[in-house]
């Protein structure tokens, strides 16, 4: 009898089945995170903070993607024609985005840069709607602005003094979520014919130089060996855990799951967020906070569980963005 071929290979439910349950263990990694980077920006600095993590991540990238293609590197070069996308994600998602998002933290609160950063899916679908890669779903649409109400009335005390004291680490942290979804969107054409790792390794190639460059007299001047083990420790979460590790899962998630339904997933870290500020910091949580959060998760199950998505066209070409 013929061995089954059909029943080795992973189904597609099942293959959904796991990006999801990677998607949301990221989004626990990214709400722990901005404790961390807060503690870390606060004892080290904005610009020694992007200099390590931008010479350490593309080493990273690369040694990785050594191991993986071993004598046939030259295969992951990607093609001339993708060239352009490949520097366009590496400059918008890393250079601008991460910059700016470090910036912002460290102008703001980590509960602060939470909320503010869960605008992301809003710019995403709509990025998505007016490029035409996907068409979106109602219910995705209507679950993501029920997770955006519940966030809002999680953090509603925040919320209201963000808006009476707007100061420019929220202005900043907004306009940074707008270029996360631009990267998003951009990178998943790429992400399908190459995979994450050679996607997150070239473009940290175009993307790492301008600010190693520009915070490199910054980290020469940082009191590096006064730095306890708890910011190192924090680093090492930040860089290796958070960013090189959840940007590989990221972008693999979006393959897969297609980006309108991935991006309502990013609502349950403000969550998340406000839990490791009460463990840590002693926030207290009201009945409105627990409310806010219910809404949250439940705008996102309605998003995440609706109908699959249906793209206007399976792989989108390199000049479609």
């Amino acid at each position: 009898m013929a061995p089954n071929t059909r029943a080795a290979l992973p189904s597609r439910s099942g293959v959904e089945h796991w990006s999801l349950i990677a998607a949301i263990a990221i989004m626990v990694v990214w709400g722990v995170n901005f404790t961390f980077v807060k503690y870390v920006l606060e004892k080290l600095g904005v610009g020694p903070f992007l200099f390590i993590r931008f010479l350490t991540m593309p080493l990273l990238g690369f040694l990785l993607l050594a191991v993986v293609y071993r004598r046939h590197f030259a295969k992951s070069w990607p093609l001339r024609e993708d060239l352009p996308r490949f520097v366009a994600c590496g400059l918008i998602g890393h250079t601008a985005h991460v910059g700016l998002v470090t910036w912002g933290i460290s102008l703001s609160t980590a509960f602060s840069s939470a909320l503010v950063l869960t605008s992301a899916p809003l710019f995403t679908l709509l990025i998505l709607a007016l490029a035409g890669v996907e068409r979106l779903r109602v219910r995705q649409v209507a679950g993501t602005l029920i997770a955006f109400v519940g966030i809002v009335i999680f953090l509603a005390d925040k919320f209201v003094r963000g808006v009476a004291l707007a100061g420019a680490g929220d202005l900043v942290l907004l306009f940074a979520a707008s270029l996360f979804s631009l990267y998003t969107v951009i990178a998943r054409p790429i992400t399908e014919r190459y995979g994450p790792l050679p996607v997150l390794a070239y473009t940290l190639l175009f993307g790492a130089p301008p600010l190693v460059l520009v915070t490199l007299p910054s980290f020469l001047a940082a009191p590096l060996g006064a730095l306890s083990p708890a910011v190192w420790l924090g680093l090492v979460w930040a860089i290796l855990i958070s960013n090189f590790l959840g940007w590989l899962v990221w972008a693999w998630v979006n393959a897969v799951r297609g980006v309108a339904k991935s991006a309502p997933l990013q609502y349950v870290m403000p969550p998340i967020a406000g839990l490791v500020a009460w463990l840590t910091l002693g926030e207290s949580f009201s009945a409105m906070k627990v409310l806010g959060a219910a809404i949250t998760l439940a705008g996102v199950a309605w998003a995440q569980f609706s109908s699959g998505r249906t793209p206007l066209r399976e792989t989108a070409q390199p000049d479609s963005a």
